[in-house]
């Protein structure tokens, strides 16, 4: 099965089917990321065949930003 990305927002529909996924960590609930024409798909690696969230350069590096930052950190 191909894994298709999330579409809608402006974002291009991307062809996955050749994407190189990287995994961020070996852990539970692991997400990879791939670099596509320009864009960042990211997908759940325990579910490689549901959609892929699609986020443009700035997009990606404010979510990056914020992590660093410990913005999404549960408390």
């Amino acid at each position: 099965m191909t894994t298709q990305p999330l579409t809608g927002w402006g974002k291009p529909e991307l062809d996955l089917s050749n994407a190189r996924w990287q995994s961020g960590s070996q852990g539970a609930g692991d997400v990879q990321i791939a670099f596509v024409e320009g864009f960042i798909a990211l997908r759940n690696s325990e579910r490689p065949e549901s959609p892929s969230l699609i986020f443009a350069p700035d997009e990606w590096r404010a979510f990056v930003r914020g992590a660093q930052e410990g913005e999404f950190d549960l408390t």
